[in-house]
């Protein structure tokens, strides 16, 4: 079983930054792709970024181009999502998740593998 644990989570005024870690441990593949998913109350679920294996290509949803920033440790089994320039919009619980994407690819296929995901609050 794969388990993974979110943190860095919390409450940052609009224009702030969070960093988000996720840690893989268990039976991971040998080449996992990770990504984040945020899902607001009342809203489905959202994609949100994803990175391949060896980090040679990296996908966002267009709502945080430019703002939002992946990057991995595979020496560490982590990944980081580093989100700048907050808006009140992202506030949502942010999940982790093991899933497929290779290089080259623009779309993220989510694994049934989830973190039991962490609250990020942007006040205005």
């Amino acid at each position: 079983q794969v388990q993974l644990v979110e943190s860095g989570g919390g409450m940052v005024q609009a224009g702030g930054s969070l960093r988000l870690s996720c840690v893989a441990s268990g039976r991971t593949p040998p080449y996992y792709t990770m990504g984040w998913f945020r899902q607001a109350p009342g809203k489905e679920r959202e994609f949100v970024a994803g990175i391949t294996y060896n980090g040679v290509t990296t996908i966002y949803t267009d709502s945080v181009k430019g703002r939002f920033e992946l990057s991995k440790d595979n020496s560490k089994n982590t990944v980081y999502l580093q989100m700048n320039n907050l808006k009140p919009e992202d506030t949502a619980v942010y999940r982790c998740n093991m899933g497929f994407a290779k290089d080259g690819d623009n779309w993220y296929r989510p694994y049934p593998y989830w973190g039991r995901g962490t609250q990020v609050t942007v006040s205005s």
